[in-house]
Order: structure tokens, then sequence, then C-alpha cells
């Protein structure tokens, strides 16, 4: 789906502006709802309203392969090293059993893969092996309503919603051709929105000490892309304040995506790891 060239580099839409507007959008939203509806006793394993700040870090695993206008370049799996992503939540609860969850990350990292296949720069075919210097940039934004069941410590949740992700590689690569080095530029990004679906498990020690369960599943077919994006994290939650409290968990998300045009492409990323956050709730 998303292109891998000679050079590669990703430039998706600014997410990151529709992260924080949509967060403090719940954030407002949810302080209004806890004060039309503070008669409502919803399990103690949710909140009003709360916005979670924090970072991923994770350890990738990356398999690109991609058409460019140089020819066709194969990236082998490859393992950068552990790498620190920008991540922010937000939950608004509606009513005692309705809600609205939010989650944005991105990952933006340089990528050096040994390229192979049936490569050609400027025209001629690269003797041997090229490397690439490229930089692969991965956005993703998922927003579900959630149903929540269950009371008092325990709580299912159900999620039906939409996601958006966006990805964008571009650098640069070289190689031999006839015994001289060559050099080639090419970018490539794409971008689609695609169905979410979302389950969860919460559960309350107590009203500060809690723990947490969640998986969700992108699918995306028709059109030049088609793929599948799937994520799962266990964690909990400690509130030695009232209104402030801190996030751990540890996470997976698989994401295999492929474009099928003039161009195909296919894009593998698997990150796994640890995930902190400090967490506000009103």
């Amino acid at each position: 789906m998303f292109a891998l060239s000679a050079p590669t580099r990703l430039s998706p839409p600014r997410l990151r502006h529709l992260a924080m507007r949509s967060a403090m959008l719940l954030g407002i939203v949810g302080v209004t709802a806890a004060g039309s509806s503070a008669h409502a006793e919803p399990s103690v394993a949710l909140d009003r309203a709360s916005i979670s700040l924090g970072a991923f870090y994770a350890d990738p695993r990356i398999d690109i392969g991609a058409d460019t206008q140089f020819g066709r370049l194969d990236a082998p799996d490859s393992n950068p090293k552990h790498t620190t992503i920008p991540r922010i939540k937000a939950d608004l609860l509606i009513g005692d059993r309705h809600g609205l969850n939010f989650d944005y990350y991105r990952y933006d990292k340089n990528y050096t893969p040994t390229l192979s296949g049936q490569t050609i720069i400027n025209g001629q075919p690269v003797t041997g092996r090229a490397s690439a210097d490229a930089d692969l940039q991965l956005d993703l934004a998922k927003l579900a309503y959630k149903w929540w069941l269950g009371e008092n410590q325990d709580t299912f949740g159900i999620g039906l919603g939409a996601a958006y992700y966006s990805a964008k590689l571009d650098g640069t690569a070289t190689g031999l051709v006839n015994g001289v080095s060559a050099t080639a530029r090419d970018s490539v990004s794409e971008h689609a929105f695609a169905p979410l679906v979302e389950v969860a498990w919460r559960h309350a020690f107590t009203p500060d000490v809690r723990m947490y369960m969640e998986a969700s599943g992108i699918k995306k077919n028709g059109g030049t892309i088609n793929g599948h994006i799937y994520s799962g994290n266990i964690g909990v939650e400690w509130f030695p304040f009232k209104n402030v409290g801190f996030v751990a968990d540890y996470g997976i998300s698989k994401i295999a995506l492929r474009r099928d045009s003039t161009r195909d492409a296919d894009l593998n990323i698997r990150l796994t790891g640890p995930s902190a956050y400090v967490k506000m709730r009103f």
C-alpha cells in the first residue's frame, strides 16, 4: 500500500493537530456530560472523561516491497532499534453505558534497508545489491463508539468506529551501475479510511487501582488499498491523586497493507513493547 522506492519517505496530513483538537473536544464535552448527568452511576472501572498523554516504547519489525520508477525494490525484514512513539488517548462516557474513544500515534523514524530484486537506477540495472537511506512515517488515528456492559467492578465494551491511516516513505537509493556508483531519489505516500471494531474489559480493584485489556481490528477492502491492522494491549492504572494518575501497559500492533495500482507496494510492520502515560480524568 505504501510504495518503497530507492529512496523513501512518507507524508500524511497533519494528524497531530487533529489528535490534539479531538482530545480537547472530548475533554470539554466530558466536563459538560459530567455536570449534566451527575446522577448517573457507571462502573467504577470507567471515568466520565479522560485524556492520556504518553509514549509507546516499541520494538519495530519492518518489511517493505514496492514498484518504483526505478524498478522493483524489496527490503527484507529489518529490526531497527527500539524507538519511542508519541501517543495520545481520550475517552468520554455518555450516560452510564455509552462512550467515545480516540487513539492516535505516529511512527516517524529513519529506515536504512538493503535492497534486492530487479533494481534499476537511472534506467540501468544495478550490479549486486543497493542500499537506501529513507524515512518511514506512519500515522494512525482511531475514533470509536463503545457500548459498555456490566457494572460495579467489571465492565465489558464493544466498539464500532473508523480509523484513518497514512504512510509516507521517501529517501535515496545507492548502488553500482556498470561498476560506477549511482544514486536515485523517489517518494510515495498513501492514506485511507477503514472500519474499526474494538472489544475491551476493565476491572477496578479500587476506584484508584484498575486494570484493562483491549483489542481492535481494522479491515480495508476495495479500491487500490487493501489490508488490515490488528492491535491489543493489557495494562494497569494507578491514581495517587484524585484526577491525575499513571498508566502502564504492554501492547502489539500488526500492520499489513497492500497497494494495487500501476505501482504495487506492500508494507508490513509489527510494533511490540510497553507504553506509559499520564492520565487526567474529569
